[in-house]
C-alpha cells in the first residue's frame, strides 16, 4: 500500500509518502512559510501554500521514485488548523481524487503527530505530551480513543512562545539554526523573575505569563525574561504531566509536535524520567514539526482499517479534537 499524505493546516505545506512495510516513510518534502514581519495571516499562508503546492508533489513523488498512479490513496489533514491553510491541501487532495480515482482518507493533524511518535521512537504504550504552536495536550490512547487528561487552557505553548518573542522583536524567523528564538535568548539569562504560575489540576494557562512577562519588558533584562517565561512555562507542563503519570502509572513518555525539538525542554523530561522510572521517547526532529509524511502514515494505518470519505463531505475541520476520533487501527 503506497499513500500520499498533504499536510496544510498552518505555516507548512508538505507532502509525504508512507507504505505499508519498512521504511514507511519513503517522502517528507514541505515548504515553510515565514512571516517578513508580524503573525501569520491567514491570506498569506493561503498564497503561499498555493503557490509551493505544486513543486512539493512533484519533488515528493520524485523522491519517492513513483508516479501518481502508483499510489493507492490520498490522505489529507482536515484539522485542526487555520482555515484558508487547511483549504489548500483539501482542494489538492479533493483534485487528485478525482482526476486519478483514488480513494480519500481523512486525518487528523494531532493524530499524525501522534503516530509518526510512535513509528520512530518504538513506543508502546506511553502517556503523551503533544506540544505545538496550536496545541499543548496530555494524552493516553484507552478503549478505541486518545483520552485527553491535560491541555491548555486559553493559548497552547508553542504559540505563547511565538507570541512573545515576536512581540519583543527577536522575530520572525522563530527558528535559527534549529533553536527557537526563545532559547537563544534564554542562554544569556540567569535570573528567575517573580512570573505567574497557572496549573490547575491537569490543565494548564499560559495567557497570564505572557502578558505578565510583556509588561516586564523595559523593567528587567530581556534575556532574563526570556529565561524566566521559558523555565516556568515548562515547570508548569512537568507538573501537569507528573500528575497524569500518577494517574495513569505509564511507563513510557512521549513527546511529539514542534516543541519537542526544545532542548532545555528535553533536559527537564529527562530528569522527570529518572525521579519517576519512565522511559522518555522524543520524536526525531525531522518530524517533530509539522509534514507530510506524518499525514501519510497516519492515513495509511486509516486506510488498512477502511476509514475513508467521500469527497463530497470532506469538509475541513478547523477545531477537529484529537479525542474526538476513533482509532481502529490501534488496540
Amino acid at each position: 500500500m503506497l499513500v500520499l499524505g498533504i499536510e496544510s493546516t498552518a505555516h507548512t505545506f508538505g507532502v509525504g509518502i508512507a507504505k505499508d512495510q519498512p521504511p514507511y516513510i519513503l517522502a517528507n518534502e514541505r515548504d515553510t512559510f515565514v512571516p517578513k514581519e508580524g503573525g501569520m495571516k491567514p491570506g498569506d499562508l493561503l498564497k503561499h501554500h498555493a503557490e509551493v503546492s505544486g513543486t512539493i508533489l512533484r519533488r515528493a513523488l520524485e523522491k519517492a521514485n513513483i508516479s501518481i498512479n502508483d499510489i493507492n490513496y490520498i490522505a489529507v489533514a482536515l484539522g485542526p488548523g487555520i482555515g484558508p491553510a487547511l483549504r489548500v491541501g483539501a482542494t489538492l487532495a479533493r483534485a487528485l481524487s478525482l482526476k486519478y480515482n483514488k480513494k480519500l482518507v481523512p486525518v487528523n493533524h494531532g493524530i499524525g503527530h501522534i503516530e509518526i511518535g510512535y513509528l520512530t521512537t518504538e513506543a508502546k504504550d506511553p502517556l503523551i505530551l503533544y506540544l505545538s504552536g496550536g496545541n499543548t495536550i496530555i494524552t493516553t490512547f484507552y478503549k478505541g480513543r486518545f483520552r485527553i487528561f491535560g491541555e491548555t487552557l486559553d493559548i497552547a505553548l508553542g504559540n505563547m512562545m511565538d507570541v512573545f518573542v515576536r512581540e519583543v522583536n527577536l522575530a520572525p524567523p522563530y527558528i535559527i539554526n534549529g533553536k527557537h528564538a526563545i532559547d537563544i535568548c534564554s542562554e544569556k539569562g540567569s535570573k528567575l523573575l517573580k512570573l505567574p504560575y497557572v496549573v490547575k489540576g491537569q490543565d494548564m494557562s499560559f495567557s497570564g505569563l505572557l502578558t505578565a512577562a510583556l509588561r516586564l519588558v523595559g523593567k528587567e533584562k530581556l534575556e532574563d525574561i526570556c529565561y524566566s517565561i521559558r523555565e516556568i512555562a515548562f515547570d508548569m507542563l512537568l507538573e501537569a504531566t507528573e500528575r497524569a503519570l500518577a494517574l495513569t502509572s505509564k511507563k513510557e513518555l512521549m513527546i511529539v509536535g514542534g516543541v519537542a525539538a526544545s532542548v532545555s525542554l528535553r533536559k527537564k523530561l529527562e530528569e522527570l524520567g529518572k525521579e519517576w522510572d519512565v522511559q522518555i521517547k522524543i520524536v526525531p526532529p525531522e518530524f517533530a514539526g509539522d509534514n507530510g509524511a506524518m499525514i501519510a502514515y497516519a492515513g495509511m494505518l486509516a486506510a488498512s482499517k477502511g476509514v475513508f470519505i467521500d469527497v463530497d463531505k470532506s469538509y475541513i475541520r478547523p477545531r477537529w479534537r484529537v479525542d474526538e476520533v476513533d482509532i481502529p487501527w490501534r488496540n
